[in-house]
């Protein structure tokens, strides 16, 4: 057999699992299960029946119990004779009203209290000088969807239909209670119980009691697992009508009419009549449960149960022993390798799947590896090359505009403010050049934005203010340079509304973020310049803005850049957000 596939070849992993199932699970428990069946079927059988039948007796009295519960509420109405003489009574207007709320709904309502069902509890009566009480009607919302509730109302409602009719009898009275679907009951597999109330002085009909409850909450105690996990179980009206059924959702036999039928298709049937209620509880009961109850054969399937676990326990050991060592260090390398660890190998030898897999996952690691190398040294020279560019493109912006304002200072003789503007250029560039580093601290950054607002105080002076509003916690940290001033700017240049205009700097610490806001109170920006920004697309506005939101996003990742809150003659915000980060150390 080991040489089934010539010279050199090997078993696949998947026929050694197929023939150790075939050989160590199917065989001897298809014995054991045989054997179980044939011994014990006819044996137990008639003992098995009677234990059925037990319980199907018990399952009828539950159902009794149920009926008795609710039929207990309609006999406190029926014998119930102060009721009746209100309801014999035909006096209209305040009368009517205070014996409506005063006794009839307080009867009604002490009565719900009396059963732990949730019913609908409905009164009809002839008296029409006694109002009415109900909920709108809505066939389409089940009426037991309010928790325990009763309605009141004249019996001339219900006169034409068919189920009142069929509830009578030829003198127009009856005294028996009847359970049946009517109305709605069906559509929404409710029951009723029909009562009548009588004027026992005239022997008359003053009214009818009608209570509904769920058909399941009725017929919980149908319950096919109390007989097999594979039985049926029907409750029939006495129109033979299926009220309920309870089946372990395969298909259900038909009812037969003969028991021969029903035991040739591997069926046991058996039948309870509910008195009172002229109702039927059939069961299907499965000729299988009668296997699981042998006792002869128990001690011998015991025995080779256990003998067989032992000896299956042993080999699979053996087995699982051999191909687990090889499993684990695929699995583990895979495991290597989704934590980036791609130097790692596996050590194999042979020729059957697993070195396969093995030379397969070695060399794909090794390629894996070369790959992201290159990846990761290509990123970080285009990330450098884009953020010198990016970073190239603002400086000679704000120098051109200094040197204008140099330029203006130098032709109107401003000796001093000269002095002091080349002076803050002085002290800006150097903070800006930072030996070439695309990294600030974020003290050096606002340091350069004071500096930027120091050069503009000189042009400005006292039309221009500006607060500050530093948590000191921020210094540790660093950020991409350059990043406030040209807000700053933009504010200086566009933003004036009036002779004057006051700025607020504030930076603090969010979580693991650090947050800049810019406030003016100046003419503000209307909606779609904001969109035009930040459009790629879009008209070529606010350019500084648009390159600072590129460069923090080029640094630290979408989830951080520029956000402008702005209202047109009241002002603008804008929000800076970058991550806690430190150039030897990002922190999250």
């Amino acid at each position: 057999m080991w040489r089934l596939f010539g010279k050199g070849k090997f078993i696949p992993f998947s026929y050694k699992l197929m023939i150790s199932y075939i050989l160590f699970v199917i065989t001897p428990v298809a014995i054991v299960g045989i054997f179980a069946y044939v011994t014990s079927v006819q044996e137990h059988r008639e003992r098995t029946s009677e234990n059925l039948k037990g319980t199907l007796q018990q399952v009828r009295d539950n159902i009794l119990y149920q009926t008795d519960d609710v039929e207990r509420i309609s006999d406190q109405l029926f014998y119930n004779y102060t009721l009746h003489d209100y309801l014999r009574r035909y006096e209209g207007g305040w009368y009517s009203y205070e014996t409506t709320t005063k006794y009839i709904m307080p009867t009604l309502e002490n009565l719900l209290n009396y059963t732990r069902s949730n019913i609908l509890l409905t009164l009809y009566f002839k008296n029409t000088t006694l109002p009415e009480r109900f909920y709108k009607q809505d066939e389409a919302i089940d009426p037991l969807s309010k928790v325990k509730n009763y309605e009141l109302f004249h019996l001339n409602r219900i006169e034409q239909e068919m189920w009142y009719r069929a509830f009578l009898d030829n003198n127009g009275v009856t005294s028996n209670n009847m359970w049946r679907q009517v109305s709605l009951d069906e559509q929404y597999d409710n029951i009723s119980l029909l009562s009548p109330l009588i004027d026992v002085q005239e022997w008359r009909h003053i009214g009818i009691i009608r209570i509904t409850i769920k058909l399941n909450e009725l017929l919980q105690s149908v319950d096919y697992q109390k007989f097999s996990d594979n039985g049926h179980l029907y409750v029939l009206d006495q129109n033979n009508k299926t009220l309920f059924t309870s089946s372990s959702g395969e298909e259900s036999p038909e009812i037969p009419n003969s028991y021969a039928a029903l035991e040739q298709e591997g069926y046991l049937m058996l039948e309870e009549p509910i008195p009172n209620l002229n109702w039927r509880i059939i069961a299907f009961i499965p000729n299988d449960v009668f296997t699981e109850r042998a006792n002869n054969i128990r001690n011998l399937t015991l025995l080779i149960c256990l003998t067989s676990i032992l000896l299956l326990s042993m080999i699979s050991i053996a087995v699982s022993q051999y191909l687990t060592k090889r499993v684990a260090k695929i699995i583990s390398t895979l495991h290597a390798f989704r934590e980036g660890e791609f130097h790692k190998r596996i050590p194999f030898s042979g020729n059957d799947e697993f070195a396969q897999i093995a030379s397969a996952f070695n060399l794909m690691g090794q390629h894996i590896s070369e790959l992201i190398q290159q990846v990761y040294v290509a990123n970080l020279q285009k990330k450098d090359a884009e953020l010198t560019s990016l970073q190239a493109q603002i400086n000679p912006h704000f120098l051109y505009n200094t040197l204008s304002s140099i330029s203006r200072l130098a032709k109107f003789g401003e000796i001093e403010k000269l002095h002091q503007m080349v002076m803050g250029l002085a002290r800006f560039y150097r903070l800006t050049l930072n030996e070439g580093e695309m990294i600030i601290t974020v003290a050096n950054e606002l340091e350069q934005v004071k500096a930027y607002i120091d050069i503009q105080k000189i042009k400005y002076e006292d039309r221009m203010t500006v607060e500050y509003q530093i948590d000191s916690q921020v210094y540790e940290y660093d950020t991409v340079k350059l990043i406030l001033q040209p807000f700053i700017e933009n504010v200086l240049e566009h933003a004036w509304y009036g002779d004057e205009i006051h700025i607020c700097i504030t930076a603090a610490l969010m979580d693991d973020e650090i947050l800049f806001k810019i406030i003016d109170d100046g003419i503000g920006m209307h909606p779609d310049t904001i969109h035009h920004i930040f459009s790629p697309t879009g008209v070529r506005l606010g350019y500084g803005i648009r390159n600072v939101d590129e460069r923090i996003k080029l640094q630290f990742g979408d989830n951080y850049g520029i956000h402008i809150n702005s209202q047109q003659e009241i002002g603008t915000e804008v929000l800076i957000t970058f991550p806690l980060f430190k150039k030897d150390k990002s922190i999250n």
